[in-house]
């Protein structure tokens, strides 16, 4: 074995997280798991913003974030990170809707007919 050889698991780890094959089932159940770990660490610091507030999330979640870039591709990385903020901002703006007495109404998202 070569200085520059690696097992053919890490190979297929970096091209995951490069993006130049597929994750399976099983890897991707994985990506999320490393990514809930990290986004409940983020949780207990009070962090929203991973991206923007780097340093205080390295500092307070670095094991966990090593864990999430290593099991997740880079992309879904920066995705996941940004779905959160969004998901967060989202969540606080409907309770501050629900707050002012705005009513819910009942939306359908996808077109296939109603029963």
């Amino acid at each position: 074995m070569g200085w520059f050889s690696s097992s053919p698991e890490s190979q297929r780890s970096q091209e995951i997280r490069a993006g130049t094959v597929a994750p399976t089932r099983a890897e991707r159940a994985r990506c999320w798991e490393a990514r809930d770990g990290y986004f409940a660490c983020l949780d207990k610091n009070n962090i929203v913003d991973a991206l923007k507030d780097e340093k205080a999330a390295g500092k307070a979640c670095g094991e966990q974030s090593k864990v999430f870039e290593r099991d997740c591709a880079a992309q879904w990385v920066t995705y996941f990170k940004k779905w959160r903020v969004q998901d967060i901002q989202k969540r606080q703006r409907i309770k501050e809707l629900e707050a002012q007495g705005a009513n819910k109404l009942d939306v359908q998202t996808d077109f296939t007919p109603r029963s």
